[in-house]
């Protein structure tokens, strides 16, 4: 027994996929103990956008740290978020026309989502949330009501209160008319479906096995809240900070929430550090009335200051990002293609978040396992763990990218290889 088996909890679950030590990384690649060198496809479950110890952001937070500068402030204010503040507003905000107040959460996704929650129900004075199917908003009780996945929804040992929930985007394949249904029930005062105060929806799934809202779902959700006077609240923690080929992962919908959650990449360097966006003319909390002890990194502000300015000064890093979201498109569209049955294998996802949908979790799980053993880190998600899901760092080269989807390819092909029709097996050797 090692010393994690020994002392650390039974709740661990990414080493179990992943049994070595790590010890250094740097770029997309993480560093074992033994010094083999694994290519991440992980990326820290998508906090990693920028890469490991990304050096333009790793310098500013050294020379931070050694003119001793503030570490935690509460929410006083300080230099460090005056240029996060000032950043965000200058790089992100302004050039896409967005007017929103920033509010500085405890430090993860699902205290941006549980502040979200909280504020939309003061607002509206109403206690229900409408989410979706396969949705994941996070593991505390508010956040985790409003998730789908029902594993991690019985182990809060309570029923989920304050809940509606519809089917998400494609749900019922591309001819059902989710929206429709959702009209339909919001707009019947005998169908039992109570008005929210507000809707929750992540525009790509990523834990829910990377489902992506089209843009007419996305306009039309939008459309609807406003028809029915419902928050629209969108979960830009997973999809967001350029993983969708934009900062935000709604842009391409032309819509403005009401409220929009960030986490995960926002830092640029993997510290904790989350917010919650919200229109100023919501910004009804009275001083003190939602707060929490680390709703101030200062760590965080410079890092992620440093981020925005070095790559979201123009849209040249998005473009890069759309360059390589193609390649990834068509590269597991054509692993896909050598067997030509959607019930087997197809390519889902939208952006840099993308993925390959698996006959069945066992056989996902093979797949994830073989790439290990060829030093490649990639893992699944999806209600069954069915999806072989790549979040890669926005920043990987083009050399890199191959070949961590050259070993995808071959251990996808390998795995199946049963599946394969005889007259590709040749092509597939």
């Amino acid at each position: 027994m090692n010393t994690f088996e020994q002392h650390e909890s039974e709740v661990r679950s990414y080493c179990r996929s992943f049994p070595v030590i790590f010890d250094k990384a740097q770029g997309v690649y993480l560093y074992s103990a033994d010094g083999k060198a694994y290519l991440d496809f992980l990326a820290g479950a998508g906090t990693l956008n920028y890469g490991h110890n990304n050096p333009i952001i790793k310098q500013a937070l050294l020379d931070y740290i050694s003119n001793d500068g503030i570490t935690h402030g509460l929410d006083m204010y300080t230099k460090a978020k005056e240029q996060f503040l000032k950043a965000l507003n200058k790089y992100i905000l302004e050039p896409r026309g967005l007017d929103y107040v920033c509010m500085f959460t405890g430090p993860t996704g699902t205290n941006a989502v549980e502040a979200a929650l909280k504020l939309a129900r003061k607002i509206k004075g109403r206690t229900d949330i409408l989410s979706f199917t396969n949705g994941f908003h996070g593991c505390s009780l508010g956040s985790l009501a409003v998730t789908g996945n029902s594993s991690k929804r019985l182990a809060a040992g309570l029923p989920s209160q304050g809940v509606q929930r519809l089917p998400y985007s494609g749900y019922f394949g591309r001819d059902a008319d989710t929206l429709a249904m959702m009209d339909k029930l919001l707009s019947d005062p005998s169908s039992g479906f109570d008005l929210p105060a507000a809707v929750i929806f992540e525009p790509i799934q990523g834990e829910g096995g990377l489902n992506a809202a089209s843009t007419e779902w996305m306009q039309g959700l939008a459309a609807l809240c406003k028809k029915h006077d419902i928050l629209l609240i969108a979960d830009n923690i997973q999809c967001g900070n350029g993983r969708s080929g934009q900062f935000f992962s709604f842009e391409e919908a032309g819509i403005v929430p009401d409220i929009v959650t960030c986490s995960k990449s926002l830092s640029g360097y993997g510290l904790p550090f989350a917010i919650t966006l919200i229109k100023p003319e919501l910004d009804e909390w009275t001083p003190g009335e939602h707060n929490g002890t680390f709703r101030g990194n200062n760590h965080a502000f410079i890092t992620a200051a440093k981020t925005l300015e070095t790559y979201w000064a123009d849209d040249s890093f998005a473009k890069e990002v759309q360059h390589k979201s193609e390649i990834l498109k068509q590269r597991l569209e054509a692993i896909a293609a050598k067997f030509d049955d959607p019930s087997l294998i197809f390519a889902k996802g939208r952006g840099f978040m993308r993925g390959l949908q698996i006959k069945n979790g066992e056989l996902a799980a093979e797949i994830t396992q073989a790439c290990f053993e060829q030093q490649l880190i990639i893992e699944t998600s999806g209600s069954e763990d069915q999806v072989v899901k790549c979040l890669i760092p926005l920043t990987i080269s083009e050399q890199d990218l191959h070949k961590g989807l050259d070993i995808l390819e071959k251990c996808t092909l390998e795995v199946l290889a049963k599946y394969l029709p005889q007259q590709k097996s040749g092509a597939a050797a």
